[in-house]
């Protein structure tokens, strides 16, 4: 009886040689466990850091061609074949591609440099978040359209896309030499995007006015086709002293001095209120007016650049910053102006948006003011809030008011991305990808 339970015993669970012999496996099997997890662990964490160190050069890559995607007055994408700033000594024949690639080569990765497969320009799509190539536009668009139009664009170059790489020397393998790897190729990718002016640095504006979007949209869209005047309502513009957390009128002192001086001395942000008012300010009105004569002589267009806000509730005592705008004032009317003698006799046709030159000078000698001032507003097509030309029987000429017409032309880029689109790109671009 002794015996059969003794080798059934050994029947069931083998003798101690034969249980070592697994034990053996088992622990072979654990040793190769751990050490595929050390090697995923210390080659993964290694790769981490590789191509983190490569995203840091493709981002700052894309930005940094995004940065000179445009020449400096942005007339057209800057390809390389005219100076990106003809005034410099010497001029810089660089496109944005060769900016993005030289910035992406001054970062390393692991002490080995950093490979630049491509540095494209090109269309950035927030519809569908997609980059799409395109190396043959250069000249700018029209940016008097809606937001979503400009979106589907393909021929609107607004971004630039950076890929690097550590192929010609790979990341280093530690532990996954066992496995058979000698080391590992890895890529990063990044895409900056060039919108339109919102936060603006200092001295990007140039007069102490504040235009409302009220006034130079249609819609959904940017116009640049209808002037107004200031003030024509409560959604036109006022004054404003360029200051956030600072709610009100600004006094006539502080507005004066501002007047054809260096614009806003500290940054404006986006989003944020701005101080604004829509009185008249007849110290600061008197300022802009002998500013406009000296500047143009009363006979060509003022190009200003002036903060935009929102004005759904009306204009004071502040007012979010959307954006910037570029206008042309084409007329000023002081207190004492009589129409007779003020009204119009001859002005600069403002430049149009294929070379930024103006098409001509518009001129009438009509003896009546009331005739000359009619035939101006129907030339540079000034309107009042309800629409209708602001002719002289409607009410159009009036005392101590701006007569403005947004530009259809191209504009130097001013700011950080991040405003609404008021025909003005921006200046600094921001990483969408």
């Amino acid at each position: 009886m002794s015996t059969r339970l003794a080798t059934t015993s050994r029947g069931r669970f083998g003798s101690p040689r034969r249980q070592s012999g697994v034990s053996m496996v088992l622990l072979a099997v654990a040793l190769f466990m751990l050490l595929a997890f050390t090697a995923l662990a210390v080659d993964g964490g290694n790769l981490y850091v590789a191509r983190n160190e490569l995203h840091n050069a493709a981002d700052a890559g894309a930005l940094a061609g995004a940065r000179f995607l445009y020449v400096k007055n942005g007339s057209r994408v800057n390809d390389g074949s005219e100076a990106y700033d003809p005034t410099a000594s010497p001029p810089v024949y660089k496109s944005a591609e060769a900016w993005a690639i030289e910035a992406a080569m001054d970062n390393q990765s692991q002490n080995s440099s950093v490979e630049v497969i491509s540095a494209r320009r090109g269309h950035w799509s927030f519809a569908d978040r997609t980059f799409t190539p395109n190396h043959i536009d250069v000249d700018p668009v029209d940016l008097d359209r809606t937001t979503a139009e400009l979106d589907a664009d393909l021929s609107f170059i607004n971004a630039v896309e950076v890929v690097t790489a550590r192929q010609q020397t790979q990341v280093e393998a530690f532990f996954g030499r066992i496995f058979g790897f000698d080391g590992y190729e890895v890529q990063a990718r990044g895409v900056a995007y060039l919108g339109y002016a919102g936060a603006l640095r200092p001295e990007d504006v140039d007069q102490p006015i504040a235009m409302c979007k009220q006034a130079i949209t249609d819609g959904d869209s940017y116009s640049c086709d209808v002037g107004r005047f200031i003030p024509e309502g409560d959604q036109t513009g006022g004054w404003t002293n360029f200051e956030h957390d600072d709610s009100g009128a600004s006094n006539a002192n502080e507005l004066k001095e501002l007047i054809c001086g260096d614009g806003n001395p500290n940054e404006m942000r986006y989003g944020e209120d701005i101080s604004t008012n829509n009185g008249q300010v007849q110290a600061a009105f008197k300022a802009l007016y002998d500013c406009w004569v000296e500047k143009t002589n009363k006979q060509e267009p003022w190009s200003l650049t002036l903060p935009v806000v929102d004005c759904e509730s009306g204009i004071a005592p502040s007012n979010p910053l959307v954006g910037a705008v570029n206008l042309n004032i084409v007329w000023i009317v002081d207190q004492a102006n009589k129409i007779d003698d003020d009204a119009p006799w001859q002005m600069d046709l403002p430049p149009d948006d294929s070379d930024g030159v103006s098409p001509g000078t518009w001129s009438d000698s009509d003896p009546s003011g009331v005739t000359r001032w009619d035939n101006f507003v129907d030339e540079f097509n000034i309107n009042g809030g309800d629409g209708s030309p602001a002719y002289f029987d409607n009410d159009g000429w009036r005392q101590k008011s701006i007569y403005f017409l947004p530009s259809c032309s191209y504009h130097e880029p001013k700011g950080n991305t991040g405003g609404e689109n008021f025909g003005i790109l921006a200046e600094i671009p921001v990483l969408v990808d």
